[in-house]
């Protein structure tokens, strides 16, 4: 599944850095999956299909590409109906789509800008409209812009980062609260960068430490309520997120500052949310992050 790479060398760390990826930028935001090279690898078709999430309802955001798709296949591939929020991007979305329909799950694709608090309200009608409950939550839309200096982030930055990363997974959680019984599951994305920091990265880390600490004052919250909510903090994927403010060369090496010495793939991150999806699983997990980063002790 990793073909053998060639290796850029380093006079001065005296090392063969392997370039993983090859040259590439884009310009869109959040990015097309469809227009990178190689493609990620969103499903592990060695796994044997199941019945994990027979005849459950997850509702995904950010599912039309990168973590998102490879969430929302596996839990089709376990028995799972699924609602799929996205911002615009209808082709990557409905190559997801057929993926879910090929493993003879229905799918529901919900375009939108979530950052608009109505736009919460929108999905959250069509998907109970539709399905006529929710049993699985996933918060997984994201925004990054790096950029070398505070001084650098503009105040439109900020808010569209805030926006995108956290205030999406307030609204949207918000929204579809009363619809969520005894047994379901919210997942939230986090990621490395609200445990370590990132000095390019300022605030998309300080998004994700405020959804770490969302999801751990929520599942107090919800206790009561028999809702678990918990989070998934990857390391360093390989999803069209990864393009934005990224230079060719850094693209070259993506993901060879993890131990592993290399990027993951989306299929690899997938198991920890269809673990935390489960209840039979992990009806005694709340509160928790599981780290999913090539290795990085957190």
């Amino acid at each position: 599944m990793y073909p053998e790479i060639p290796v850029l060398g380093n006079k001065e760390k005296k090392e063969q850095i392997p370039i993983q990826f090859p040259k590439q930028t884009q310009e869109s935001q959040p990015g097309i999956e469809q227009a990178i090279h190689p493609l990620p690898i969103f499903d592990n078709t060695e796994q044997e299909r199941g019945n994990k999430l027979q005849n459950k309802v997850a509702l995904i955001t950010g599912g039309d590409s990168g973590i998102g798709k490879a969430v929302a296949i596996l839990f089709a591939k376990q028995g799972c109906d699924i609602a799929l929020s996205y911002l615009e991007e209808n082709e990557d979305a409905n190559v997801t789509k057929k993926c879910i329909e090929d493993y003879g799950r229905r799918c529901l694709l919900l375009p939108g800008d979530l950052r608009q608090e109505e736009t919460s309200k929108n999905i959250i009608t069509k998907v109970i409209n539709e399905y006529h409950k929710i049993d699985i939550l996933v918060n997984n839309c994201a925004f990054q812009m790096p950029q070398n200096s505070l001084l650098d982030i503009t105040t439109e930055q900020l808010l569209r980062t805030f926006e995108t990363n956290f205030f999406s997974y307030f609204y949207l959680t918000r929204t579809a609260l009363p619809y969520l019984k005894g047994g379901c599951s919210i997942i939230n994305t986090s990621s490395i960068t609200a445990f370590q920091g990132n000095e390019r990265l300022i605030d998309y880390s300080a998004t994700k430490g405020a959804i770490s600490n969302f999801t751990r004052s929520l599942a107090k919250s919800l206790v009561a309520q028999k809702i678990r909510v918990n989070e998934v903090a990857p390391g360093p994927i390989w999803t069209p997120l990864i393009f934005s403010g990224m230079t060719e060369e850094e693209v070259e090496t993506f993901g060879y500052n993890t131990p592993l010495k290399r990027a993951g793939q989306p299929f690899e991150v997938a198991p920890a949310y269809l673990y935390l999806a489960c209840e039979e699983d992990s009806k005694y997990v709340t509160g928790q992050t599981i780290h999913v980063n090539g290795g990085t002790i957190i």
